[in-house]
């Protein structure tokens, strides 16, 4: 397997883990315009519907 092959597939497995972190760091945001931010930010990288 070359580099690139190998950099999706490790790319691939984090991606879950990246998104779950995020979903958990924007439901336990302290306050509102924290969690905006954070759903700003989620939807201009497209994270959240991965």
């Amino acid at each position: 397997m070359n580099l690139a092959a190998r950099l999706r597939v490790r790319r691939d497995n984090k991606r879950p883990r990246t998104n779950r972190a995020l979903q958990e760091a924007i439901n336990s945001a302290s306050s509102p315009a924290l969690r905006d931010e954070l759903l700003i930010i989620a939807q201009r990288h497209d994270l959240l519907n991965r």
